[in-house]
C-alpha cells in the first residue's frame, strides 16, 4: 500500500504509525514534537484538535486521537457549517498526540512552514470508524456536532455536517453585490455632526468576498476580476475563518497599488446592509485589516474641513461625506453618500 492509499486505520507497520510524520520532520530544526520512542501513550480516543495552519496555502487541520495518535485530514475550507456544502479534507499524515497542544511557527524551508495556532480542541465520540468512512460527534468550544468524513479517491476525502446547520440564523456571502455611489456636490454638509468624513482616493472601485481564507472580486458593475496577485490569499490569511464582504477601492498610495478598505458589508453570516454606517464603521475597524498590500482607510466624524484641507495638501481628489446613520444601498446613488472635490 503506497503512502497516498493509507486509510486512518494503517498502523504503519513499516516504522510504526509515526514513521512518515518523522520522516518529514529534524527535531533540531522545527519546534514540533518528535518523539523518539516507538512505544504510543494511550488515550482515551476522545482528543480532537482544529489547528489553523498559516502555510503556503490557509487551511485547517482536524486530528482525531486513535489508538496513541492523532489522525489528521488537511481541509482547505475549514469544518463545514452547514449540511448543504461538503468541504475537502486531505488525509495527512498520523501526528504524535503531543501536537493536541502544539502552537508555533514552523521555520521556513521545514516541511508545513508558517504559524501553527489552535482554532478549536475538546473532545469526540466515535459512531463508525472504518477506512473509508468516519462518523463522530464533537464537543468543542467554536464547532460542535455529527460530522462524516468520507473517502473518495486516494488521500482526498469530503466532510459533512450531519446536524442541522451550527448557526441556522446564518446567511451565505450573495454571489455578487453592485457598490453603493456618492453624488458629487460642491460643499460639505451644513451639519457635520451628523455626518462621518474620509479621503477619497480615486482608486477603483473593488469588492472582497472572503470566505475559508479565500477571495474573490468583483468590480463597480458586480463583475468578477482578479484582484492583485498575492492580495486575495493573504487577506483572506488574516481573516481567517471569518466570512466577510467588504467594500474598498485598489489605489495607488506612495507610488504603489494598495486595496483602501473602508466598509464592511456582510460578517460572520450576518448582512450588515441594514445598519448604520458608524456601525459598519466600527465593526471594519474592530478587524484589525491591516498589511502590505491593504489598509483600512481612516474615517473621521464630524470633522469634514480638516478631512479637506488634509486631502488638498495630499493632492486627493476630494472628500467622501458619509451620514452616521446612513444604510447601504447597493447599485444606488444616494444623497446619504456625498462625493466633494477639493478643487
Amino acid at each position: 500500500m503506497t503512502p497516498d492509499e493509507r486509510g486512518p486505520d494503517d498502523d504503519g507497520k513499516d516504522g510504526g504509525p509515526l514513521a512518515e510524520y518523522r520522516g518529514r520532520r529534524d527535531a533540531r530544526r522545527t519546534p514540533e514534537p518528535v518523539p523518539d520512542g516507538e512505544a504510543l501513550p494511550r488515550g482515551d480516543d476522545d482528543t480532537f484538535v482544529v489547528q489553523e495552519h498559516h502555510a503556503r496555502s490557509l487551511h485547517w487541520d482536524l486530528r482525531l486521537e486513535r489508538d496513541g495518535v492523532l489522525v489528521s485530514w488537511a481541509v482547505p475550507k475549514g469544518l463545514p457549517w452547514s449540511p448543504e456544502t461538503n468541504h475537502l479534507a486531505v488525509h495527512t499524515e498520523d501526528h504524535p498526540l503531543e501536537y493536541a497542544t502544539f502552537e508555533g511557527e514552523i521555520p521556513h524551508g521545514e516541511y508545513g512552514a508558517g504559524k501553527m495556532i489552535i482554532w478549536d480542541r475538546g473532545t469526540y465520540e466515535t459512531e463508525k470508524w472504518s477506512e473509508r468512512e468516519v462518523k463522530i460527534v464533537i464537543h468543542g468550544s467554536r464547532v460542535s456536532g455529527r460530522y462524516v468524513l468520507f473517502r473518495t479517491r486516494g488521500r482526498n476525502w469530503m466532510i459533512h455536517r450531519m446536524d442541522p446547520p451550527a448557526d441556522p440564523g446564518a446567511e451565505p456571502l450573495p454571489e455578487t453585490l453592485r457598490p453603493m455611489r456618492a453624488v458629487e456636490r460642491r460643499r460639505l454638509p451644513r451639519d457635520p455632526d451628523a455626518w462621518g468624513f474620509e479621503f477619497a482616493w480615486g482608486g477603483r472601485r473593488t469588492a472582497a468576498y472572503v470566505e475559508g481564507g479565500r477571495t474573490r472580486f468583483t468590480d463597480a458593475r458586480g463583475r468578477a476580476v482578479d484582484g492583485p496577485g498575492g492580495l486575495g490569499s493573504r487577506l483572506g490569511a488574516q481573516l481567517g475563518a471569518r466570512p466577510a464582504l467588504l467594500d474598498g477601492e485598489l489605489a495607488t498610495v506612495g507610488g504603489r497599488e494598495i486595496y483602501i478598505l473602508y466598509d464592511v458589508l456582510h460578517l460572520d453570516g450576518r448582512p450588515l446592509l441594514d445598519v448604520p454606517y458608524r456601525e459598519r464603521r466600527d465593526a471594519l475597524d474592530g478587524l484589525g485589516l491591516s498589511g502590505s498590500l491593504w489598509q483600512t482607510a481612516p474615517w473621521f466624524p464630524a470633522d469634514g474641513e480638516a478631512v479637506r484641507t488634509a486631502a488638498a495638501e495630499q493632492n486627493l481628489p476630494g472628500v467622501l461625506a458619509k451620514r452616521l446613520d446612513s444604510p447601504y444601498e447597493p447599485g444606488e446613488e444616494s444623497d446619504a453618500w456625498r462625493f466633494i472635490p477639493t478643487r
